[in-house]
């Protein structure tokens, strides 16, 4: 590099070197497309600087290999993939530096292999960084100079330079710019996904309906749900569960399982061979070592009576007409997790009293001293809304505990049990 620079205008080519590289800049700035940009480029780019060969090297993969994504000459290298310091590319990349090589088979760092397999003989590089902001993402190389003595000068890297700046930033906006279109997607995506969630819950039926429940989502989808329905012999089916993980993957397990559920506790005899059911068919299918923890139960005809089965879930809560509390802890693993699995399930007079399900998102709420509300928390806060009535009392839990300064980091999702006055 101790060559002195000479201006584009000793060789007669200044203003048509400020037209070519108007026009190139144009084009960046006019397409989105980084493909087609890159290969108009990379071709005008070959036929300016009369090079034999060139190609363009991206950073892909978090940045562990360079790929080439366009390359214009007699052999089509395109795909190739080189170590982020392998050869000359690899070298100019990694020291985010320009690179004029007169004589490649005497570089150290030429990559000699590429040419023994692609049958191309390399004389002359030059290789450009694509820098953004001082970051790489890549390198412009050109090969074989055709013209004069055969060798690239730094008139051509002082070109080649300009157009790789305008290069890198081309492709820096057109990723930002797909990047905001992929977003958007998934924003969609997600917003449908809730949609169809919030389509799966069922919906209020007032006072003289002896079930209630409440869900806040975290996040745009939730791995949370509850159900209930009325059956054809007069009992009421309730559920209340929690799918491990986040996002999607939980929002369609949590799909699956309330389907399944929805349909087998038509005819299921009981809440713990139901659970059994639905445990078998998530084993066969549930990926990812995801699963499911629930209560599922059914309430008697005449709302007296109570029989619920609970896999891996926080404890079902009782609130007895006299304030005392029980607590039906699971007897279970969650659903998915072992295929051959007994649910044992609780039977118990509901009376006069209130039972609560609920979501470790309600449990581990966090109070600004970071302890968490837990059971004995709810229970303190449940005793403030008593008497508030049975439709209405989880929305007034939630902005009692919201009140005393607790924060959700997960989703909340609450059941209510209690017979209608």
């Amino acid at each position: 590099m101790a060559e002195k620079l000479h201006d584009w205008s000793s060789r007669g080519r200044s203003d048509d070197s400020v037209v070519f590289l108007a026009e190139l800049t144009q084009q960046f700035a006019s397409s989105l497309d980084v493909d087609k940009t890159l290969k108009n480029a990379i071709d005008r780019v070959v036929d300016y600087l009369s090079a034999e060969a060139a190609s363009i090297f991206l950073l892909e993969e978090a940045g562990s290999v360079l790929i080439c994504r366009e390359c214009v000459g007699p052999v089509d290298v395109k795909g190739l993939r080189l170590e982020p310091d392998q050869g000359i590319v690899g070298q100019a990349v990694s020291r985010n530096e320009s690179l004029i090589v007169r004589d490649a088979a005497k570089n150290s760092s030429f990559a000699a292999e590429v040419d023994e397999k692609t049958g191309f003989i390399t004389r002359s590089v030059l290789c450009v960084p694509l820098s953004v902001s001082g970051t790489c993402i890549g390198a412009l190389e050109l090969l074989n100079k055709r013209d004069g003595d055969g060798l690239f000068d730094m008139n051509d890297l002082q070109l080649a330079t300009t157009v790789a700046s305008a290069s890198a930033l081309a492709i820096r906006n057109a990723r930002l710019a797909l990047d905001l279109l992929e977003q958007e997607r998934v924003r969609k995506e997600l917003e449908l996904a809730r949609q169809i969630q919030r389509s799966l819950l069922p919906t209020p039926q007032g006072d003289q309906f002896p079930v209630h429940g409440l869900n806040i989502p975290a996040h745009e989808v939730s791995g949370d749900f509850f159900d209930f329905m009325r059956l054809s012999d007069g009992r009421v089916y309730f559920t209340l569960a929690d799918v491990s993980g986040k996002g999607m993957n939980a929002a369609l397990l949590m799909a699956k399982a309330t389907s399944l559920l929805r349909c087998l506790a038509k005819t299921a005899g009981d809440s713990g061979s139901l659970l059994s059911h639905v445990n078998r068919e998530l084993c066969d299918t549930s990926t990812m070592g995801m699963f499911v923890t629930i209560i599922a139960g059914y309430l008697s005809s005449d709302g007296r009576t109570v029989e619920i089965a609970n896999g891996g879930h926080p404890p079902a809560l009782l609130r007895r007409s006299d304030g005392s509390f029980e607590e039906f802890p699971a007897g279970a693993p969650p659903l998915g997790v072992l295929s051959e699995v007994e649910f044992p399930s609780s039977r118990f007079e509901l009376g006069s009293g209130a039972m609560y399900l609920y979501t470790d998102g309600v449990s581990e709420s966090e109070a600004p001293d970071g302890s968490r509300l837990e059971s004995s928390g709810l229970k303190q806060v449940l005793e403030s809304v008593t008497t508030t009535r049975a439709s209405e009392r989880l929305s007034a839990l939630v902005k009692k505990w919201d009140a005393l300064g607790y924060e959700a980091h997960d989703d909340i999702t609450l059941l209510l049990l209690e017979k209608p006055v």
